[in-house]
């Protein structure tokens, strides 16, 4: 048989046009600049830094490990090498082969803040991400002082777009979504349990934080499984020549940091410990008031230590470690007659992390992690020789292994993609009771351990489409697999910039999210005793649509302005029913709980200047949160919608900080709220009692939080003062002013019987007055 070749695809026209293709290619040849851009002194590495080349108008930003891959045509090129404080570094020449160049940043002199970029290429004007925000941590060690602890999620509070919980809590609640649909990851990993003293303050350390985003829309695809926001939290690695650390003492807390090389610029360390003396300054006084019949105390503490190996430049290891809990125990009576009590609750999280560089386009990080949250209570009685013993434990547990690669396409495009699975073991509620006299054997109330596999799957697109139009793409597929049920979720994400000026763009949005997991809160404070429960047969996944739309602007490189607005839905959102609660010992925890659904819109405004004598920002946030619980058996407020807990209307906040000199900073925050909805008795009516008249009067509520509690307002101010030593080191007093002009705000709004007539008054608690407090660090 003769094979024809068509004369179209002669030997010689094939030739030709490889030929032809060749050429192109080596005309339009690429090369990549590849390294790590690192503080100069300390040698930590910088997330988030920007290099840009001037010539094509092409830029890129450094991963979460400080390393970048910038793939750009051959030929001249000029790149700028920035950072938030830091001075430019410029490098100029004709790139013609593959080249590694690391960077050592200098600190900038404030005078010189023309020369300082002021925000990260990936989240700022220039870059396609919106609805995030970086806080220098500078800035959060700024903001004035609770009780003299400086707190991460409270200065997170003071953000538009996020609020707080009650009065003095360290709640998060996110463009009207719930606390549990915040992903807060601490080196990479889950976090659950974020809050100590009931919320008061929160698990993370300041000294031992190096840098926090927070992203409240727009997810990029490397983050799923929560719905409204995620705060990303990376932990200081350690200096590569020296040792120093830090030493603060407060009035309810001290804490230590100290860092530094265990093989100079190969293995480095960083140890960070705070605990609470509270209990120990009161239980003498209690055991002395009781003439030693009691004792009683609370406490709480947080661990963080992290080390680091740098096998060579294309390889490190990583391993962190954090360990926190709370605890509160109570023994009264003498020894024949005793009640004891004890809680603790807390997390403890372990990883290791494998950086490696595969080549100069591909950068990859394996993780293995283990993350455990349990809450613990014990209460015993013992009275002449008889003895009654109940227990309370519940928790969550997580086996983690994941991988994630970023690579350098080309000049245009800048890819990441990994993998994630997870193990989880649920132990919703264990209740055990046993007594000497009571019961002969021990009985126990539980419901079964729940265990649970998590897989996702994502992959993401940094591209420039022109100079004009830039855009993150991306998907994520998750999968939720119980023994009798297997859940999956497709997560499109989206988010484009379209540049007016070199200073102005506009952005638009949207994101897909799934949450496989719930919690179960009894109250609007955080509580050790919130169940983590997973979706079940019976309980579907929650999810969310969001779009969001908004204009950046920066001026003179100095300042960033920028407006937001947001739309979302949120499904399958979970709430206790009437009258339930954690101790129902319920044959399942699914029959305490209903479903319903949400949605939340608004608009946010924010003002942010980051480096500089003069830091802070300015936000407002007009917003609108809705629930409603209308499925048959399944009605909350007769099927109708209802405002949500923390529905606020308006929101605004002033944060400044201001260094006067090397020896006086002065701080201060004002924030102003609309009051939280509240369920209240508005009207009362005559009723029967068991078949009789009742000549009382008994409650009626016409609708789920149907009243708006006083509007919220605080200012707080702080000073620190200080002082170079002898020894080389600088002493810091810090004083500071939470509520300065004594607001009575509302903590919880009841009512009682006046005394004047047969009504009722409305009364409210408030819990903090102005309070004063005074802090002593000595940095080394």
């Amino acid at each position: 048989m003769k094979i024809v070749i068509p004369r179209l695809f002669s030997v010689k026209k094939v030739l030709t046009i490889l030929l032809f293709a060749v050429s192109l290619n080596i005309l339009a040849q690429n090369y990549t600049i590849s390294g790590y851009l690192k503080e100069g002194i300390s040698k930590e590495i910088l997330i988030g830094g920007t290099v840009y080349d001037t010539i094509s108008k092409q830029g890129i930003t450094s991963n979460s490990y400080g390393f970048y891959s910038f793939t750009l045509p051959k030929g001249n090129v000029n790149l700028e090498y920035s950072y938030v404080g830091y001075l430019v570094e410029n490098r100029n020449f004709v790139l013609d082969r593959d080249t590694v160049i690391n960077i050592d940043f200098r600190k900038s002199n404030v005078l010189q803040e023309v020369s300082v970029v002021a925000t990260r290429s990936d989240i700022g004007v220039k870059g396609s991400q919106m609805s995030a925000i970086e806080v220098p941590i500078a800035q959060i060690k700024a903001i004035p002082a609770f009780l003299g602890e400086v707190d991460l999620i409270k200065a997170l509070q003071l953000l538009p777009g996020v609020q707080g919980g009650t009065e003095g809590t360290a709640g998060f609640y996110v463009r009207g979504g719930g606390p549990d649909e915040n992903l807060i990851l601490l080196d990479e990993i889950p976090v659950y349990n974020v809050n100590h003293a009931m919320g008061f303050f929160s698990i993370f350390n300041a000294d031992a934080v190096k840098n926090v985003v927070l992203y409240k829309g727009s997810f990029p695809a490397r983050y799923g499984e929560r719905l409204s926001s995620v705060i990303d939290i990376r932990t200081k690695d350690g200096d590569a020549y020296k040792y120093h650390g830090n030493i603060s003492l407060g009035l309810i807390a001290s804490k230590i940091n100290f860092e530094g090389p265990i093989i100079k610029n190969k293995t480095t360390f960083s140890i960070s410990g705070r605990r609470t003396y509270f209990d120990l300054l009161t239980a003498p006084l209690v055991k002395s008031a009781t003439n030693g019949e009691s004792v009683g105390g609370y406490y709480f503490y947080d661990l963080n230590a992290k080390v680091n190996h740098n096998f060579s430049d294309r390889d490190r290891l990583y391993l962190s470690f954090y360990l926190g809990d709370d605890g509160i125990y109570t023994s009264l009576g003498e020894s024949n007659h005793k009640t004891n009590m004890n809680m603790k609750w807390g997390n403890m999280i372990t990883s290791m992390r494998w950086n490696h560089i595969v080549n100069n386009k591909l950068f990859m990080n394996i993780t293995g992690a283990f993350s455990r949250y349990r809450f613990l209570m014990r209460f015993e009685i013992k009275d002449e020789g008889n003895s009654a013993l109940a227990s309370y434990n519940s928790g969550i547990t997580d086996g983690i292994l994941k991988a994630d690669f970023d690579y350098s396409l080309n000049p245009r495009n800048s890819v990441k993609f990994g993998t994630m699975y997870i193990i989880h073991k649920f132990n919703p509620e264990v209740i055990t009771a046993k007594g000497s006299d009571i019961f002969e054997d021990e009985l126990e109330f539980h419901n079964k351990p729940i265990i649970a596999n998590e897989i996702s799957v994502y992959a993401e697109d940094n591209a420039t489409i022109t100079n004009y139009l830039k855009v993150n793409a991306g998907v994520r597929y998750s999968a939720f697999a119980l023994s009798n049920k297997y859940y999956h979720s497709f997560q499109p994400r989206l988010s484009a910039r379209l540049l007016i000026t070199e200073d102005l763009s506009l952005k638009a949005g949207y994101s897909y999210m799934n949450q496989y997991i719930h919690l179960l809160a009894n109250s609007t404070m955080n509580m050790p005793t919130d169940l983590w429960v997973p979706s079940t047969e019976k309980i579907a996944p929650i999810n969310t649509n969001q779009v969001a739309f908004g204009i950046f602007y920066n001026l003179k490189k100095l300042l960033d302005l920028s407006i937001e607005g947001y739309y979302k839905t949120m499904n399958n959102i979970v709430e206790y029913k009437d009258g339930a609660t954690f101790f129902g010992i319920s044959k399942d925890w699914q029959d305490k709980i209903n479903m319903g659904r949400g949605w939340a819109y608004g608009i946010e405004f924010l003002v942010q200047k980051s480096a500089g004598k003069f830091t802070g920002w300015i936000g407002y946030t007009w917003a609108k949160s809705m629930r409603q619980f209308d499925r048959y058996g399944q009605e909350i407020n007769f099927g109708k919608p209802f405002p949500a807990k923390f529905d606020r209307r308006h929101d605004f906040k002033i944060t400044a900080a201001y260094k006067i000199s090397d020896r006086i900073d002065l701080a201060g925050s004002w924030l102003f709220a609309t009051g939280n909805a509240t369920t209240l008795a508005l009207h009362s009516y005559s009723g029967l009692v068991t078949g009789r008249y009742n000549s009382g009067q008994l409650p009626y509520i016409s609708s789920r939080n149907n009243y708006r509690m006083p509007s919220y307002h605080r200012l707080d101010l702080g000073i620190n003062f200080n002082k170079k030593t002898k020894l080389g080191g600088i002493s810091t007093w810090n004083i500071s002013i939470y509520n300065v002009y004594n607001n009575q705000n509302p903590f919880i709004l009841f009512t009682e019987e006046s005394s004047y007539n047969k009504g009722k008054i409305l009364k409210q608690l408030s819990l903090f007055p102005i309070i004063p407090s005074v802090s002593y660090s000595y940095k080394f």
